[in-house]
């Protein structure tokens, strides 16, 4: 079972940018998906997280300006970055929850610069 993050890059501050997260060897269906990230010499830190029927929530610091969502027929969880700021400079993870598992993903670097 593994979680493939990809979508990270270089970005200016003040603009967009969206993050896959992708399963594979489980389905996402039934779990509790979350982003997490954690810039150098920081603990990781939760970001957003969707249930199983949609349901989110989001970390204070990224409200408003983030979105987190799912689609199940691909296997897929998202995050859609925007406005964003150059404290969002990190390492996103992605992390799968369910009764069976609980997996993290490799990590997909996001820099932002002024």
């Amino acid at each position: 079972v593994q979680l493939q993050a990809s979508g990270g890059g270089l970005v200016q501050a003040g603009r967009s940018l969206t993050l896959s997260c992708r399963a594979s060897g489980t389905t996402i269906n039934n779990s509790v998906m979350s982003w997490y990230r954690q810039a150098p010499g920081k603990q990781r830190d939760f970001v957003a997280r969707i249930n199983s029927g949609s349901y989110t929530i989001y970390n204070d610091s990224v409200k408003g300006r983030f979105t987190i969502s799912r689609d199940n027929t691909k296997n897929t969880v998202y995050l859609q970055m925007s406005s964003l700021k150059l404290e969002d400079t990190a390492v996103y993870y992605c992390h799968l929850f369910s009764t069976s598992s609980a997996i993290w993903g490799q990590g997909t670097q996001v820099t932002v610069s002024s």
